[in-house]
């Protein structure tokens, strides 16, 4: 049994690291300049010992995620197409498999789990909203500049106050609302700040530049240049994508979105997270230079996971 073992581990592991690497951070040839802002406060949580299980043969090194930090998720919900929860899956597999490899190299027979150090709230919800509005949405990058200038993010009040006020600068768009997609799971405290970098690194892989930044309390602003726009261009066609990245210490009520409504309460149950529950934000939008547009195929190729609402 313990070759087996050790031989399925060998045999599953490549496999799944060639699916980390297959799956990849879509980034088109002609990535737009964009916009950032947010911050977190994880290490602000209280700290407890969880208490020690008893055990068969010296405890379990890899914790929730894995030996080597991949997080456990739990998924309320989510569309795959190589967004936040196919990635959380993937990663997850992976750290089961690594720790069978371990578990089967390691010998001392099966350990029972003795849960590490933990925050008092136990899971944390990540939650990743995403919409392409069209173009004609310009005043909401003038808006998203405006909160980048004069937000503090330094803490989780100002963090909300970022987050209700992106929330409705969207809200106000609702004719230009065009792709949605939400998706939403639960990972271990110990692995979400990790995670939550990750998903960050990923959608910001997706700009060619971030010419408007505020990010824990740092502020950078490059001079936007308009860049000129033929008269025939068509507006149906050309688009703004915003992501917004929540970690919460509590559950979010927020369901998918097939349709304009269910957008509109997404969004709402995002900007109602309180700021006491609020342990990280971000919110990336592209483009960010005055007159930048993307088409529709550079949209679909930077979020492939969109829906049409």
């Amino acid at each position: 049994m313990r070759r087996l073992k050790r031989l399925l581990s060998f045999c599953l592991l490549p496999l799944l690291a060639a699916g980390l690497f297959s799956f990849g951070w879509a980034q088109p040839a002609d990535a737009a300049r964009g916009g950032r802002i947010g911050g977190g406060s994880f290490r602000s949580a209280p700290i407890r010992s969880a208490p020690m299980r008893g055990g068969y043969g010296g405890g379990y090194r890899g914790g929730y995620g894995g030996g080597i930090g991949f997080p456990f998720l739990i998924p309320f919900f989510g569309f795959g197409g190589g967004g936040l929860f196919g990635f959380l899956i993937l990663m997850a597999l992976i750290g089961v498999v690594v720790n069978g490899l371990r578990g089967a190299t390691g010998g001392g027979g099966m350990a029972a789990p003795s849960l590490p150090t933990q925050r008092a709230d136990g899971p944390v919800t990540l939650a990743q909203l995403q919409l392409g509005l069209l173009a004609s949405a310009r005043s909401l990058q003038d808006d998203l500049r405006r909160y980048a200038r004069t937000a503090d993010t330094s803490n989780s009040t100002g963090l909300q106050q970022v987050l209700q006020d992106a929330t409705l600068a969207l809200l106000r768009h609702p004719d230009q609302w065009v792709y949605a997609n939400c998706e939403l799971g639960q990972v271990p405290f110990n692995t979400a700040e990790a995670t939550f970098n990750r998903l960050s690194m990923q959608e910001r892989s997706k700009l060619s530049s971030e010419l408007t930044s505020n990010v824990d309390g740092r502020r950078l602003a490059e001079e936007v240049t308009a860049i000129a726009q033929s008269g025939d261009a068509d507006a149906t066609s050309e688009y703004i994508a915003v992501t917004l990245l929540v970690a919460s210490r509590n559950k979010i009520a927020m369901k998918g979105v097939d349709s304009a409504d269910q957008l509109r309460t997404a969004l709402s149950a995002l900007g109602a997270v309180p700021a006491s529950e609020l342990l990280a934000l971000e919110v990336i939008w592209q483009p960010d230079g005055a007159g930048d547009v993307l088409s529709a195929d550079e949209l679909i190729t930077a979020y492939p996971q969109l829906k049409h609402l």
